[in-house]
């Protein structure tokens, strides 16, 4: 129904932004790192809307070829929105097509929610499918602008948000914890440390 939206970011959490339009509709958005976006920022952001029995929710993205990866994945045996948003986050576009295409197992099981199993299943019901992403593979490294941190933010502030982030996209206490004690003292926006966090986690 939607392709993109654009508008003022009103709130950002854990989870979650609010993006409200010119027509003062704010809209709740599952995207992979919230902390991409500043309260007060002028966005566009891909959607995906997904309609379930009890649910409708829209999900957000960098750039139309994480939007079409989101969607793709979404046809895989297993796979669910949050699943494929929390692979997105881990992942780029690009390292996660060559993953499929070279049929990196290991690689896809160090995601949330992707047990050997689930990545046999990504490997077997998308490689070679992926030729059309081909073209689109240079564009994916792209990703929104983080704003400078402004104010005196303290990091602990902005790790606590970034772990919150994590527990967001399906990572358990373990992984956290670990994730925590790598990242204890580091500096940076809460948008770098969920980043930093992401590579920790994906490659181990």
């Amino acid at each position: 129904m939607y392709e993109y939206l654009k508008g003022l970011i009103t709130q950002v959490s854990p989870g979650t932004i609010v993006l409200e339009t010119k027509d003062g509709v704010g809209y709740k958005i599952y995207p992979a790192n919230p902390y991409h976006f500043e309260v007060n920022q002028e966005a566009q952001v891909f959607v995906e809307q997904i309609v379930r029995e009890t649910e409708m929710s829209l999900y957000g993205f960098a750039t139309l070829t994480e939007k079409q990866l989101f969607n793709k994945l979404l046809n895989v045996s297993g796979i669910g929105p949050k699943s494929a948003l929390a692979i997105l986050a881990g992942a780029k576009p690009a390292d996660l097509v060559t993953a499929i295409e070279q049929s990196q197992v290991d690689y896809l099981t160090q995601f949330p929610g992707v047990g050997k199993k689930t990545a046999q299943q990504i490997v077997l019901d998308l490689s070679g499918k992926m030729d059309d992403f081909a073209s689109l593979v240079e564009q994916a490294s792209a990703s929104f602008a983080d704003s400078g941190a402004t104010g005196a933010a303290k990091s602990s502030s902005n790790l606590e948000d970034a772990l919150a982030a994590l527990e967001a996209l399906g990572y358990g206490p373990k992984d956290i914890k670990k994730v925590e004690k790598a990242l204890l003292g580091q500096d940076g926006s809460t948008s770098d440390l969920v980043s930093k966090g992401l590579t920790l986690l994906v490659t181990g």
